[in-house]
């Protein structure tokens, strides 16, 4: 019997999957994507959207945390609806520090986490890759923006981004499709806020209306070559390697169903499975040629793992002469009309220098787009802040020695503390939030973050009862700890130095040459815009660089 053997295995099919698998099928090259969870069927995802209540989807989520979503349900946009697209936690476990507590927050399907995030899709800039360079702290990674604006490029032209030239130094722009639009209170919040402080910009969301397909664009793309193989239900826990050379020769899986393990070869590996499953499979994949992990001679697998530091913040908005959601643009019966608007970094920016922290925070959020808002009441105002966390040594993914899951895969331990840094930087982002709406005409009722919950105003939630209220109280600290931004970055870090970095500018291995790591955990740096955009740009780009390298002989 002849064993086939790929091109590449992916591991993964989320955005890095995606991605990988589209360039690299495009490229003529075979590949085998594995994916940890199941194939969404056409009726997987929600085609009508059910009324909302005014209370965090409370009841869906006491559900849920009774039924081993305990973690997941935690997410702000979790509801009945969406609650298949998340794994159970009870199945699918982790551990953290007893003091440090941090949300994992997955999804087991093909597509993974692409079928609920929130679309949002900004460029980064060199205040982000050159920051240490541009001395507002953080680490630099090695290259540029001009050398991954062409891949934001073809990413953005495949997707048919909607967004607007904005001239923001801190978010560049990029190429679009379409145009979007502020609502009239967002535009009000606009004029306000721009007058007050010349130094910041309010825009609106650039991104990427849902087409409700189970199968994401980017593996639609890379089917249709003909190159492309698929198989879920396929948890990867070793990349196999020759112990002669130190080559990848393939990877080892095991059936979620059935348990049956099995080995399939391929000329290269391409992990895209997340930052800490990404870690895990690494560490899991030591040998006597690499005894801390695979491709770990630096030693630092694992470590200088972030997530960006997360804040929510709930007001009133006056009435105005029209709310709700923009009817010009795309809508889908279920996600409705995206859209938002955005304020890019601007602290430690643009000659914006505050000695209290290093490097800065963004802000999106909305105002007069429930379908439920009115002209004659007043409407909310929901902002969600993103501070870039530093990356700390001692922040960390590693496996837990005792616990393993069911499938007998050792447990991802995950230390994600905040440091002063990150406490004063978290403390200034909810004073310019609060700040920012009451200069423009808003209330604020309520916030929250790691550092905790806040109420002023009419508080949390008035018009609920007690009980009520007193439920909210203890689960939304909860959901506001370290994870909540689920922008989670690092562990496998690039770098330009061997001895200090995991891969090389290419998320190529610098002791597995035909190894790559592809998703955020190579980030050198959290960033405090989305990630999404930057790992599918830089997914495309590093695998094109591998596809040339195979079609050469190099590799």
């Amino acid at each position: 019997m002849t064993v086939k053997q790929y091109d590449a295995i992916v591991v993964g099919s989320g955005a890095a999957g995606g991605f990988a698998a589209k360039e690299l099928t495009e490229q003529g090259l075979s590949v085998l994507v594995l994916e940890a969870g199941h194939t969404l069927q056409p009726d997987g995802l929600a085609t009508r959207r059910k009324p909302a209540g005014k209370d965090a989807h409370l009841l869906p989520r006491i559900v849920a945390t009774l039924a081993g979503q305990h973690i997941q349900s935690r997410v702000a946009f979790f509801n009945s609806q969406l609650k298949h697209l998340f794994v159970n936690d009870w199945t699918h476990g982790y551990t953290t520090p007893k003091d440090a507590p941090f949300l994992w927050i997955r999804g087991h399907q093909v597509g993974g986490r692409l079928h609920a995030y929130g679309r949002v899709l900004f460029r980064w800039s060199d205040y982000d890759f050159k920051g240490a360079e541009r001395k507002s702290g953080g680490a630099d990674w090695p290259f540029s923006y001009a050398d991954i604006a062409p891949w934001y490029e073809k990413v953005e032209q495949f997707l048919g981004i909607h967004g607007n030239l904005d001239k923001v130094p801190t978010a560049p722009d990029g190429l679009m499709a379409e145009g979007a639009v502020l609502t009239p209170e967002e535009q009000s919040f606009r004029k306000s806020v721009e007058k007050i402080w010349p130094n910041r910009s309010v825009i609106a969301w650039r991104f990427n209306p849902h087409s409700g397909s189970p199968v994401t664009p980017a593996l639609a793309a890379a089917a249709a070559t003909g190159n492309l193989t698929v198989h879920s239900n396929a948890i990867v826990h070793q990349v196999l390697t020759d112990e002669t050379s130190g080559r990848a020769t393939g990877v080892a899986w095991i059936d979620r169903k059935t348990k049956a393990r099995h080995i399939v070869n391929a000329r290269s590996v391409v992990v895209c499975a997340s930052p800490v499953e990404s870690i895990r499979l690494l560490l899991n994949s030591k040998s006597s040629r690499h005894p801390k992990g695979l491709g770990n001679s630096s030693g630092t697998l694992g470590r200088y793992f972030m997530d960006q530091c997360a804040s929510l913040m709930f007001g009133r908005w006056p009435a105005a002469a029209r709310s709700g959601p923009d009817v010009t643009l795309p809508s889908h019966p279920f996600y409705g009309v995206t859209g938002g608007m955005y304020l890019p970094r601007y602290e430690n920016a643009e000659g914006s220098v505050d000695p209290a922290f290093s490097r800065g925070y963004t802000f999106q959020g909305s105002i007069g787009r429930s379908a439920s808002s009115s002209p004659s009441h007043e409407t909310q105002v929901s902002i969600m802040g993103f501070g870039e966390m530093l990356p700390w040594k001692d922040n960390a993914v590693t496996l837990d020695p005792k616990r393993r899951d069911r499938w007998g895969v050792p447990l991802p331990h995950i230390r994600c503390v905040l440091h002063e840094n990150e406490r004063a930087m978290l403390r200034r982002q909810i004073r310019d939030c609060a700040d920012m709406i009451e200069a423009s005409g808003g209330q604020v009722d309520f916030w929250a973050s790691p550092l905790g919950l806040g109420e002023s105003g009419s508080g949390l939630y008035p018009e609920k009862s007690f009980l009520a209220r007193w439920l909210i109280r203890k689960m939304f600290p909860k959901s506001m700890v370290m994870g909540a931004a689920i922008h989670e970055t690092g562990g496998v870090r690039m770098g330009a130095d061997p001895n200090a970095s995991v891969l090389n500018s290419y998320g190529q291995s610098w002791d597995v040459p035909n190894l790559f790591v592809t998703d955020a955990s190579s980030f050198p740096s959290g960033g405090a815009l989305g990630t999404t955009l930057t790992v599918m740009a830089q997914s495309m780009r590093a695998c094109n660089h591998l596809a040339s390298e195979l079609k050469s002989g190099r590799l």
